[in-house]
């Protein structure tokens, strides 16, 4: 990184992480520099971004959000657009934060590992569906990824000295899960979901994307996918408890039967911190505990008959090569068509479930093999979405 301040590139500016990521620079003006940064539909919160922070180089999605947003910031601002303007941006930072929504987000996770640089990785879909792909990159001298995931950045912390590959010494990984808004409830009571109930997340303030993926528990699934890639090990090693305070975010168990377990508030800007400053803690205290206040620490299994997209995850990981894209595709489709009332709460699982009976193995090889088993998974998936 460079000797003064550290060039940060965040991209999914004016979502919930980015938003949040904002608020960790804003607190560190002489350690890190915002270079460059990209955005989806929201071009005048853009522009304002890009005016507070000086920043000189912005991407877009396609020309005409380039030309939308041209006359809101300054004229010396470069813009550049797509996949190519993402990968651009992305290989020239000291670190990279991929806040992208979705499958959209795999560019930048391969550009900044081919780059030799930092991924602070809030994009899970990136690594879940092209696992085998972004394996190869990340051996680049210089490359390494930083999850920014408060439960996969608790197991970082918790791994800090057992960095062997496979970790021998670890008997399980614990992902701990709060729930969501319907813990405790039936699965015929599940059938009358809302759409406002299914947003009303009881711990976490996260974009509706991922707060519906809570509801289903299919985040947790994603989870422990992208904990088995991300730390290279295999995913019977690694389970999913339920814990509704959140204060807990995952735990590390160890062969001698030791656990270590990060405990904070649950707040996004304590683990975007600990990506951006590492080695270095930040001293902000967003997580900190009030250990003079009892702390509620139950846990229980989860209700995986009531909650099927879990035994989906694992079965999808346990096949390996592009069950995981497809499995990450048809629940995109799915997600998207609940948020636009044009299926069910009780339709999602569903859906995946059936776009997964039509996937043959195939083993990912390439970058080209990613999108096209992306792309045929979306199309099946579309085609099983209720009339």
């Amino acid at each position: 990184m460079s000797a003064s301040r550290t060039r940060v590139a965040l991209m999914g500016a004016t979502g919930s992480i980015g938003t949040q990521t904002l608020d960790v620079l804003r607190r560190e003006p002489d350690r890190f520099e915002l270079v460059s940064l990209a955005g989806g539909r929201r071009l005048a919160e853009l522009a304002a971004i890009v005016s507070e922070f000086r920043v000189r180089r912005v991407a877009v999605n396609d020309d005409a959000a380039r030309r939308e947003l041209a006359p809101l910031v300054d004229p010396g601002v470069e813009v550049v657009t797509g996949d190519a303007g993402l990968r651009e941006l992305a290989s020239d930072a000291d670190v990279v934060v991929n806040a992208v929504m979705g499958f959209a987000g795999l560019p930048v996770t391969l550009a900044t590992l081919e780059a030799g640089s930092r991924l602070a990785l809030a994009n899970k879909e990136s690594l879940v569906a092209a696992a085998p792909v972004v394996a190869r990159v990340r051996s680049t001298p210089g490359a390494e990824i930083w999850p920014v995931d408060s439960e996969h950045c608790a197991i970082h912390q918790c791994l800090a000295g057992s960095t062997r590959t496979g970790h021998p010494d670890v008997a399980k990984l614990w992902v701990t899960a709060s729930g969501g808004p319907f813990r405790g409830w039936s699965a015929q009571r599940l059938r009358g979901v809302t759409k406002a109930e299914a947003l009303a997340h009881p711990t976490w303030s996260m974009g509706p994307k991922i707060t519906i993926d809570s509801s289903t528990l299919m985040n947790k699934g994603l989870e422990v996918l992208e904990a088995s890639a991300l730390f290279e090990i295999e995913v019977d090693r690694i389970d999913v408890v339920v814990h509704p305070t959140s204060v807990v975010h995952s735990m590390v168990e160890y062969v001698d039967g030791s656990v270590l377990a990060q405990l904070s508030r649950p707040d996004m800007r304590l683990p975007i911190a600990y990506c951006l400053g590492a080695p270095t803690r930040l001293a902000h205290h967003w997580g900190r505990l009030d250990f003079s206040q009892s702390l509620h620490l139950a846990f229980e299994p989860p209700d995986r008959d009531a909650f099927p997209a879990l035994d989906l995850a694992y079965a999808a990981a346990r096949r390996a090569g592009a069950a995981p894209a497809w499995l990450s595709a048809a629940n995109e489709v799915a997600v998207e068509a609940f948020l636009e009332d044009r299926i069910a709460w009780s339709d999602i699982v569903a859906v995946v479930a059936a776009t997964m009976d039509h996937y043959e193995d195939d083993p990912l090889d390439s970058v080209e093999a990613v999108v096209e088993n992306d792309a045929r998974a979306r199309r099946i998936a579309h085609g099983n979405l209720p009339s």
